[in-house]
């Protein structure tokens, strides 16, 4: 006599296309949207799946990390207690992304619009849009900051797409500074009085 199978259960074992990305230690509340949207695409929903699948991809320097709840997960949710205390013990503190909003970062290589993205990821829900504006604008070379001055107060995206235009139309040359002779005269010694 043949036995049923459950077909959701048959679904579960069944399902071998979740691509789990490689973890990344600087924003795992990130990689776990990536990886919810690989369990939507395969219609995995059964938190114990969930859980096998986020702990046997997990590089050992991060699991050692919820070594704890992988070794002795929970009865019931497991997947949430490891997602939620992966996110805590890894993510910096509030404070510290504030400081390092705050002082350190810079343009560098990246375009306007992905130096404000980052800045309001650094930032959080706490950090008031406003500020954010103020700190990218200050940080944004000199031609952009004139350009984006001219629509203050418009939302954010407008100011990132303007930024972005300004800054790839008319690109800030470093300026060097540079002693050079006159023009006719050659080097000028310096004028000294004497008392």
């Amino acid at each position: 006599m043949a036995q049923k199978e459950d077909p959701k259960m048959s679904q579960e074992i069944y399902r071998v296309g979740v691509r789990i990305p490689p973890f990344c230690s600087e924003d795992p509340e990130m990689w776990f949207g990536q990886i919810e949207m690989q369990f939507k695409l395969s219609g995995i929903s059964v938190d114990d799946t969930k859980f096998t699948y986020v702990s046997a991809n997990l590089e050992p320097q991060y699991a050692k990390e919820v070594r704890d709840i992988i070794t002795k997960p929970p009865a019931s949710n497991k997947y949430e207690k490891l997602k939620t205390e992966l996110i805590k013990r890894l993510s910096i503190s509030q404070e510290k992304r504030v400081r390092q909003l705050l002082m350190h970062e810079e343009l560098g290589d990246r375009k306007p619009s992905q130096f404000l993205r980052h800045l309001t990821s650094l930032a959080g829900s706490d950090v008031p849009s406003d500020f954010i504006i103020t700190i990218w604008t200050s940080r944004l070379p000199v031609n952009v900051q004139t350009a984006v001055a001219t629509i203050k107060g418009s939302p954010m995206e407008k100011l990132s797409d303007l930024a972005d235009v300004v800054y790839e139309m008319a690109p800030t040359v470093p300026q060097v500074a540079s002693a050079s002779p006159q023009a006719q005269g050659g080097w000028k010694k310096p004028f000294k009085k004497y008392i």
